[in-house]
């Protein structure tokens, strides 16, 4: 293969010269703008492992120089922008050469063309970018198809790797995957399942390996206690929308009416966004017997509770806010700044798992003293809620399961919960499939 490069003032000029000296055959690898012209590398008897070779290995292709010139008179000066020709000087005169003595008396002067004050600067046109060679492409087309390869090999190791991981911890503890199997058909998150399994004994027996699981995420859930109606003071509910934080304060001040009189129960509504909010609330302390207290800011909701200083309970209701919503910051400043007051998280047992978590990470930097879960008879597993209670510590105080109130509001419980999240286990679903199975636990696994 032979490379040659060519220089000359254009590119008809260029190419008429290629073609003289390698013929039609030759195949023109680059070209390139250059300050004497245009530059063409050209080849003969092209190669193109030869090529994609050299550029592997970095070294440069042996190329002849050959740069064409033209016996044609000067080219003409590069053609100026009209911009530019307008505020260019005229061009002086070429002055004759000097006159015979005798001569000089009758020649005049040659003028002299005025220069202008400031002339703006004459800025040369940028250079256009060379085309990207063929090779660089084909280079670039055969990385990303490697790339794609060498990921959709990984992943068929990682799924090999944890199918392994999962078919030798059933050979070796079948007990121990027969836990992790009910924890998956209960609905409990696989980090929160292997903390679970992590507590059980080495050695189970058949109905230590169906029971004892349960006591263990029994122990696992924090419970409160805490009555509202006993204890007294002041409660804020905090959630996201539509998870019944209007409904659970009805309840709750349902409850503190039945102990203390309504004249010693007040609600406060800062839910000032959605319609009817304050109406629904409205409705539930006529039904009572108490008053409702609106509060659209923090001053507002401070100069509210000093009023509500005597009553034994104040139950405040806030607007339901998604995590990504920039109200939520806003919910915390007035909930800082109304003072001493308990927070308590509403979430909806119904809900996603990631779901549950994505809100109650969103709502701890409120720091919440405890949550109150709802909606468990519309719930078709538990497991997602209680992995999320298990794996940020968050103590439970009331959970709710219907819309009467009061009567469908119960103290936490947590051998309650876990029984009614285990009646699944009872019930003639489908087993889990091992290769779920070993996507949830065997990667895992095979990672420690």
């Amino acid at each position: 293969m032979k490379i040659k490069r060519f220089v000359a003032p254009d590119m008809r000029q260029a190419m008429r010269e290629v073609r003289e000296e390698q013929g039609p055959d030759a195949v023109i690898l680059s070209t390139r703008r250059l300050d004497e012209g245009v530059e063409i590398i050209a080849a003969v008897d092209y190669d193109e492992a030869l090529v994609r070779e050299a550029a592997r290995s970095g070294e440069p292709l042996p190329t002849e120089v050959r740069v064409v010139r033209e016996e044609a008179p000067l080219p003409l000066p590069p053609r100026l922008p009209a911009r530019a020709r307008r505020a260019s000087p005229p061009p002086a005169p070429v002055a004759a050469p000097a006159p015979a003595p005798a001569a000089a008396a009758r020649v005049a002067p040659a003028p002299v063309a005025p220069t202008p004050a400031s002339a703006p600067p004459i800025t040369a046109a940028p250079a256009e970018p060379a085309p990207l060679h063929p090779m660089v492409e084909q280079a670039a087309l055969d990385t990303a198809r490697m790339r794609a390869e060498l990921g959709s090999l990984r992943e068929l190791l990682e799924s090999q790797m944890a199918s392994l991981a999962w078919n030798d911890l059933q050979r070796r503890h079948p007990l121990r995957g027969r836990v992790l199997r009910d924890m998956t058909r209960i609905g409990i998150e696989p980090d929160v399942a292997r903390r679970l399994a992590d507590e059980l004994p080495d050695r189970l027996s058949a109905d230590q390996a169906r029971y004892l699981p349960l006591g263990v995420l029994s122990r696992q859930l924090a419970i409160t206690g805490y009555d509202v109606a006993a204890s007294g003071g002041v409660v804020a509910l905090v959630g996201p929308t539509g998870v019944g934080k209007t409904t659970t304060i009805a309840k709750l001040a349902a409850r503190a009416v039945l102990r203390h009189g309504a004249s010693q129960v007040a609600l406060v509504s800062t839910d000032h966004y959605r319609i009817g909010a304050a109406a629904q609330l409205e409705h539930y302390g006529r039904l009572l017997g108490t008053r409702v207290f609106p509060a659209h800011d923090a001053e507002s909701l401070r100069e509210v509770l000093d009023v509500l200083r005597g009553r034994r309970v104040v139950l405040v209701d806030t607007a339901g806010v998604a995590g990504s919503d920039p109200r939520l910051e806003q919910q915390m400043q007035l909930l800082r700044a109304a003072g001493e007051l308990r927070t308590c998280l509403v979430l909806a047992a119904n809900a996603q798992a990631q779901a549950i978590d994505d809100m109650v990470r969103a709502f701890l930097p409120q720091q919440p003293q405890a949550c109150i879960l709802t909606k468990l008879d519309e719930a078709p597993s538990l497991g997602g809620a209680l992995s999320a209670l298990i794996r940020h510590r968050l103590p439970l105080d009331y959970t709710t399961d219907g819309q009467r109130v009061p009567e469908d509001l119960a103290t936490a419980d947590a051998r309650v919960l876990v029984c009614r999240a285990a009646q699944v286990l009872k019930s003639n679903a489908p087993a889990v499939d091992e290769g779920y199975m070993a996507e949830r636990f065997g990667m895992a696994m095979a990672g420690a």
